[in-house]
């Protein structure tokens, strides 16, 4: 229920927030509750990704994507989640979600997600999205177009660079 009414929140920000460009960042700020937590009383690894999640909500609705996208009727998809958990982030604690699209490619998009609490790195992870039509994956070249972005990918990030070897 905790995770509905973070969705609700951060969608109603993002729909009366500040517009974002397609490579300016999101940046969320959250609470480990209780029902975060696991055994060892820190926050959950299932609930970073769901908590990425939102980051990934915020950043395609402040940047006009989703709107458009689903007067397209296409729906955003996670194909795919890399992640490296560094420090835990103990009950109640505060911590910073940073999300951006780091680059693209002819298919996927790739956001990069940095979960940070008391100044310091707790996660980073990459997920890879494409937005589907009824006929499959959107190219990402009509996405952008769709929004007006002219400017090519920026470098592909080493983090995910060989992504598409793990697929094989």
């Amino acid at each position: 229920m905790l995770l509905l009414l973070r969705f609700l929140r951060v969608v109603l920000f993002a729909l009366i927030g500040r517009r974002r460009g397609v490579l300016d960042s999101s940046v969320l700020h959250f609470r480990v509750w209780p029902n975060d937590i696991d055994l060892n009383f820190h926050l959950n690894d299932g609930r970073y990704v769901s908590i990425m999640g939102l980051g990934r909500a915020d950043l395609l609705t402040r940047t006009g994507v989703l709107r458009k996208a689903l007067k397209q009727k296409w729906a955003p998809v996670v194909g795919g989640l890399i992640i490296r958990y560094r420090r835990e982030i103990r009950t109640f604690a505060r911590f910073t979600l940073r999300s951006r699209i780091a680059a693209w490619d002819q298919k996927w998009i790739y956001i990069e997600h940095v979960i940070e609490s008391r100044g310091k790195t707790c996660a980073i992870a990459y997920a890879r999205g494409v937005l589907r039509s009824r006929e499959g994956a959107v190219p990402t070249s009509e996405l952008l177009k769709l929004v007006g972005w002219e400017k090519p990918s920026p470098p592909l990030p080493e983090a995910v660079a060989n992504w598409p070897a793990l697929d094989a």
